[in-house]
């Protein structure tokens, strides 16, 4: 959704990448990628006293009222990621702000701004992080260089997350609040709040291919594109210490595109690539944001998977050209497509996103839809 309250879910099992030392553990334990979290028993009473601590309330309240509010938990914490060394963290330090006790995170390619004091949880982020960022460029047929670290924001509460966004969001603070339990994407950061363990790391997973998308394409994805792939990263498995990121497994969308199509409320895929979610969440329709979404992600898949080998490669050219500016559009349409600051309604989805359709996928909307049908009932069997 670009700058737009957006939803999430994911995609792509991430497979054959060197292994890393993971999660919270000696310098003993090393597993591949992920961030199953490992505590040795040495660990629990450091474990237990910082539970212990997290009654401590963080309200939206000053800097100075905050710490000295609940001094000993952001220490503790603290000093407790400084000893686990968690697999992903290259650096902690205290992060002074008005929204709550906090720390500051750094990692390879992020750096992640929380006032969440939950050990075991941050343990877990800065990999999840690093592990996404690995699978988003799996998309692409050659890695990106990275130009700067991406900026995340982690609330411990919903009241934190509103109190920043109004600081931070300016005019579109009221759009993302009325967002009920999620993240959004904005002015180069992802901002989130803690919704549960599994699902914040499915928005952070989701938030975060916007960010990345925004951040070092030349130019903007058209909605359906953009948003499709972002789903593909919030359904995560983590397996012995390994995350995966695996379409077939996103049940949430899944089960919404069986609805859509058992209901016959299927949208045509010329309307599809024509729309802008922000645009169909105001009409407050329930089946139509479950359409859009759940269609969406369906078409990513469809371009990655059915008749693979070519619909790949496709699939591939088609954000390669993106990445690098490559897209054959006529120079007001490179123009529109490379400026963040054009919003992309449904005026700019139908002119990028028809001509990138009739480029990269076919002219003729028929037989492509036949196929796509075909591939949403098989997958929703």
């Amino acid at each position: 959704m670009g700058k737009a309250a957006r939803e999430s879910i994911e995609i792509r099992q991430v497979r054959n990448y060197p292994g890393r030392a993971v999660g919270c553990r000696d310098k003993s334990t090393y597993l591949p990628i992920g961030g199953r979290v490992v505590v040795k028993r040495s660990s629990l009473l450091c474990i237990i006293a910082i539970v212990c601590l997290l009654s401590c309330k963080s309200d939206n309240i000053s800097k100075s009222e905050a710490i000295a509010q609940c001094p000993v938990t952001c220490s503790v914490v603290h000093r407790y990621l400084l000893e686990s060394n968690p697999s992903g963290l290259n650096h902690v330090e205290v992060w002074k702000n008005q929204y709550g006790p906090g720390l500051k995170l750094s990692t390879d390619h992020y750096e992640i701004f929380t006032t969440l004091m939950k050990p075991l949880i941050l343990c877990q982020v800065p990999e999840f992080m690093e592990s996404a960022y690995t699978a988003y460029n799996y998309q692409l047929p050659e890695p990106i260089k990275t130009k700067s670290k991406s900026v995340v924001y982690l609330f411990a509460d919903r009241r934190q997350w509103e109190h920043f966004t109004r600081d931070f969001a300016g005019e579109q603070a009221d759009i993302f609040c009325q967002i009920k339990a999620g993240a959004y994407y904005h002015d180069k950061a992802c901002v989130a709040y803690d919704i549960g363990w599994q699902r914040t790391l499915s928005v952070l997973g989701h938030e975060g291919w916007h960010q990345f998308s925004d951040q070092y394409f030349t130019f903007r994805l058209p909605s359906w594109l953009d948003e499709g792939i972002a789903m593909l990263f919030e359904a995560h498995t983590n397996v012995n210490g390994t995350y995966y990121f695996e379409s077939s497994n996103n049940a949430y969308r899944l089960n919404a595109l069986r609805r859509t199509l058992s209901k016959g409320q299927m949208i045509p895929l010329e309307e599809l690539i024509a729309t802008h979610p922000g645009d169909v969440l105001a009409t407050n329709r329930a089946e139509a944001v479950m359409a859009f979404y759940s269609q969406s992600y369906a078409l990513a898949r469809f371009l990655r998977e059915a008749h693979f080998v070519r619909q790949r490669r496709t699939y591939e050219r088609l954000l390669e050209d993106g990445l690098n500016g490559d897209w054959p559009l006529d120079e007001v349409s490179k123009r529109i497509a490379a400026d963040r600051n054009i919003p992309r309604n449904v005026l700019w989805n139908h002119i990028i996103g028809l001509v990138l359709f009739h480029e990269y996928i076919g002219r003729d909307f028929e037989p492509v839809e036949k196929e796509y049908l075909a591939f949403c009932q098989q997958i929703t069997r």
